[in-house]
């Protein structure tokens, strides 16, 4: 207990004052007051900027202002206190308590570190570390929230996507009276805000809103304090009910009531279904929510011209809205027309939770931006999202006298804890996330989750100051960079920095990580980009591999490591001496194919030598290719990286060598040179390209010299497609599609064959004439046929959506591989698939008949968060990074990942991914070498 002496010290902690948008307080001067009178307590007040407080309004009630909380024993704020203001070691030999939105239950990455704060080094044992109570598991009996801002969050949220939508509308020419809808900071209090909607429902009522909307329908979800708040606040608009059976009807009218606004209530039992069909269970629902599906994309999201969003979600429970769905929304909502589904409100504001697509919160400077999933096809809107995250800060008054009042009962039953020493109340224990140096019971899966991994990755330093000690450029923005970004911005004692030319692309990278930034420019900007190297503490590049020499000779210019995924050419290999000197590293090749198949290979050669085996055959072969469960279509391939390299590989030469034989394929050549079955799985066919000069990869696997006595005598490594690709690409480089030194330009799609062909010599002829000159077997011209007529370069019984048709003058290669990154792009729910496979045969000299043959195969397939081939490219790309940035990396110079302190680290993190190798032996009759011979 205190002594008389030592009175219980309550700081309160404002939010910034200096900004406007955080002028809420936890607790009203009148509190203070009531505190200081009835509780004998001493209440402390620390401030931003004392300028604010000249009127003393807290000094008045009694309070003191003061530079810091150190001698607080309970610290009051909002949201989570800054983590160099953190106090958590006792005062007096007693356990502060500190009470906020944490934002550190959920398992959110980027506030573990303030988590971490509360945990004891050496945990499970307890110290008298401060305890943790977060306003959000204030909860009564019932588990409802007792304690927050969320009615506030739904009145703010409903004028500030009102507004939002309303600009949105006046983008494509459509003005409503919701034009004239006040921001909720623009006027002193609720009731004029109120007045205010008032008068814009009154103008719809007499003249409606803008018929080429069609009938204006909000739909709400929800059933907490923000959805109160938002029915609270529509109140003031001519609302009409409206069941979510009936949305059909009521888009279907021919001349619906446009001075009416129609809210559809969307409920649980409204759109979410078991996944054999059964309707909602509530007490099933929370018992088994992985057994639950949601249908608010289809059944209600296509008819809403505004969406607000007011319920919550958790991991475990299926989204609302995923990325796939919202195409199926936006699909439907076109054909029903009225600019439907094109703006959300998501007051409920959980990054990429129940809203897959909402990438990111806004702020109240800038209260709404377009989101655009790389899922949804070219025809499709993009998304308009108001997704502020701190609405209540803009009604401050009204929403701190709630607050405070709300809050007083818990902070009466802290003080007698403190006072008095009577047990923590029920309430209060339930909303502790951590007391004492451990994690209270309901959060301790937190701890394998976040905090061991934080820990291991962070030095103890590092943890206490949380200052980002090393800065990663990133540059590219693309399609695999997603699990790069991911895997370093779980390392809090990284800054990452992405530069791309693409503002949409990298918001969606940045999402929720407060240790990742953006730069917007252009590779042309030489100024800009080393200013970006210099600043930098390690590069890597994911842009195309003609510009990374450039990038290279600046990485050795400022002395900074660099790392990429793309082959090393002659340009790169000129820069070794130069990086040698500057004590540099330019690791290159540690993607998928280069990369994961140099590290496995190196891996399983160097396993089987050790045990004093000698090589005789080594055959690898990679592919990137769609899941066999997507849908045929041309060429039996879809693009999940960049269309120009697959097609510019398509013209490389190669050389290998298969039983001592060795072939040379010359360039252009190569797609008639492939082996039709290449055996790896018994699921599926693939036919294999060789790939570039698999010669080169005796010294670099250390297998030996060709055809020497025992030696070698196979060395091939190989592309994967399914069989037909080849037969189908050699048609179009037959077309002059491959062409990529001279240009053409296109007055329409349909004028591609004939172009092409004319740049060929084959010209004066209707288009499939000119076809037939060039492709002179039957068989080979009707897959082609079918394949451009697919493609709606011939015509056809179908219409396909084309894109924009590209402008001046561009080289076929670019022009066909603009149309497949559109044509054959990944839909919804399609996957796809990536497969590495190694074979060795390998004998024990001196052994008759001792041949065995060794395999190492990766099968991967992608999922909603990432393809397979942005995380067997990206996820080696980030593993190798950080060893090189932790120091643990040994080689300089040009190199690939040859060394063992770079292909061991990235095996075993890719194995930690799931991606790991599995290696087995079959018969020598079953091996690859066998089959293509």
């Amino acid at each position: 207990m205190l002594s008389r002496s030592r009175p219980l010290i309550l700081g309160l902690r404002r939010e910034d004052p200096t900004r406007i948008w955080e002028r809420r307080t936890p607790l009203t001067p009148d509190a203070v007051r009531r505190l200081v009178e009835q509780q004998r307590v001493q209440v402390q007040v620390q401030p931003c900027d004392r300028r604010v407080f000249r009127d003393h309004e807290y000094v008045q009630a009694g309070a003191t202002l003061v530079e810091d909380l150190s001698q607080a024993h309970i610290h009051i704020g909002i949201k989570e206190t800054p983590l160099h203001e953190v106090i958590a070691t006792p005062l007096d030999d007693m356990r502060r308590t500190h009470l906020m939105f944490s934002h550190t239950a959920k398992g959110q990455p980027y506030n573990t570190v303030l988590l971490n704060k509360y945990l004891s080094e050496d945990y499970p044992n307890p110290s008298n570390l401060a305890r943790l109570i977060d306003y959000e598991y204030l909860t009564d009996n019932e588990g409802k929230r007792t304690v927050g801002f969320g009615w506030f969050a739904g009145v703010a949220g409903v004028l500030e996507s009102l507004s939002a939508m309303a600009h949105s509308h006046l983008e494509i020419g459509v003005a409503s009276p919701f034009l004239y809808t006040p921001r909720p900071h623009t006027l002193p209090s609720l009731d004029r805000l109120r007045a205010s909607l008032h008068e814009i429902g009154n103008r719809i009522a007499t003249e409606g809103t803008p018929r080429r909307l069609g009938p204006f329908i909000i739909g709400l979800t929800g059933t907490g304090n923000v959805t109160n708040g938002c029915l609270s606040i529509l109140e003031e608009l001519p609302i009409e009910p409206v069941a979510v059976h009936d949305l059909g009807a009521l888009v279907s009218q021919q001349d619906p009531d446009l001075r009416k606004i129609y809210l559809v209530h969307a409920k649980p039992k409204d759109y979410l279904r078991s996944v054999n069909g059964q309707i909602y269970d509530r007490a099933q629902y929370y018992q088994n929510p992985e057994q639950y599906r949601s249908t608010f994309a289809t059944n209600v999201a296509p008819y809403l011209t505004l969406f607000l969003n007011g319920v919550g979600w958790a991991p475990g429970f299926p989204r609302l809205m995923s990325n796939t769905d919202l195409t199926e929304a936006l699909t439907r909502a076109q054909a029903i027309g009225g600019a439907r589904f094109t703006n959300v409100g998501d007051i409920s504001c959980d990054p990429e939770g129940g809203l897959e697509f909402l990438t990111r919160s806004s702020t109240l400077s800038e209260p709404f931006y377009m989101t655009r999933p790389d899922t949804l096809p070219a025809h499709l809107p993009s998304v308009q999202m108001m997704a502020v995250d701190i609405l209540p800060a803009s009604i401050p008054y009204d929403a701190s006298q709630h607050f405070s009042k709300a809050l007083a009962p818990y902070l009466d039953d802290l003080i007698s804890h403190y006072q008095s020493r009577v047990p923590l109340s029920a309430e209060l224990q339930r909303a502790t996330i951590a007391a004492g140096g451990v994690l209270a019971e309901p959060h301790q899966w937190l701890w394998d989750a976040n905090v061991k991994s934080f820990r291991s990755s962070v030095p103890p330093a590092a943890a206490e100051t949380v200052l980002p000690k090393k800065k990663v450029l990133l540059l590219g923005s693309g399609m695999v960079a997603g699990p790069v970004v991911e895997t370093l911005a779980a390392r809090l004692d990284i800054e990452l920095v992405i530069a791309g030319n693409s503002a949409e692309q990298m918001r969606s990278l940045i999402r929720n990580h407060t240790n990742v930034k953006s730069e917007l420019c252009d590779i042309a900007d030489k100024a800009m980009f080393g200013r970006l190297v210099q600043e930098a503490d390690l590069v890597i590049s994911l842009l195309p591999a003609g510009f990374h020499p450039e990038i290279a000779e600046l990485c050795v210019e400022h002395q900074k490591h660099l790392v990429t995924a793309s082959y090393i050419s002659p340009a790169m290999r000129a820069l070794h001496q130069k990086a040698l000197e500057k004590d540099v590293l330019l690791l290159n090749e540690i993607g998928l194919d280069p990369g994961i198949d140099h590290c496995s290979a190196i891996s399983l050669v160097s396993q089987l030598q050790s045990q004093g085996k000698q090589i005789k055959s080594f055959t690898s072969f990679c592919g990137g290719l769609p899941a066999p469960d997507v849908p045929d279509v041309p060429l039996r391939y879809k693009f999940s990286w960049s269309p120009r390299g697959v097609l510019t590989a398509a013209l490389n030469g190669a050389r290998y060598a298969l039983r001592g034989k060795i072939t040379t394929v010359e360039e252009r050549e190569l797609l008639r040179n492939v082996f039709p079955s290449v055996p790896i799985s018994n699921e599926f066919e693939l036919e294999g390209l060789p790939n570039r000069d698999s010669l080169s990869y005796l010294e670099t696997y250390n297998l030996g010299q060709l055809g020497a006595a025992d030696g070698i005598q196979t060395v091939l490594r190989g592309t994967l497609r399914y069989p037909g690709f080849s037969k189908l690409m050699e048609s179009f480089r037959a077309l002059g599609f491959l062409e990529m030194h001279r240009t053409i330009q296109l007055d329409s799609w349909s004028s591609l064959i004939q172009k092409s062909l004319e740049l060929q010599g084959v010209g004066g002829q209707d288009a499939w004439a000119a076809v037939r000159s060039a492709i002179p077997d039957e068989e080979d011209r009707q897959r082609l046929r079918h394949a451009l007529e697919w493609l709606s370069l011939l015509p056809s019984n179908h219409s396909r959506s084309l894109p924009k048709l590209p402008s001046g003058n561009q080289t076929p290669l670019d022009i066909f591989a603009h149309l497949l990154s559109s044509t054959l792009a990944y839909l919804p729910g399609e996957r796809d698939m990536v497969v590495l496979a190694h074979e060795v045969i390998a004998h024990t000299p001196g052994r008759a008949n001792s041949d065995e043959v060794h395999h190492s195969t990766l099968i991967a397939y992608g999922d909603e968060r990432a393809t397979a081939m942005a995380r067997t490219v990206g996820l080696p790309v980030a593993i190798a990074a950080l060893n090189v940035l932790d120091g643990k990396v040994r080689v300089r110079g040009v190199a690939g990942p040859t060394d063992s302190s770079v292909w061991k680290p990235v095996l075993g993190g890719m194995e930690e991914a799931g991606l790991g190798m599995k290696e087995g032996v079959v018969s020598v009759s079953d091996s690859i070498e066998a089959r293509l011979s």
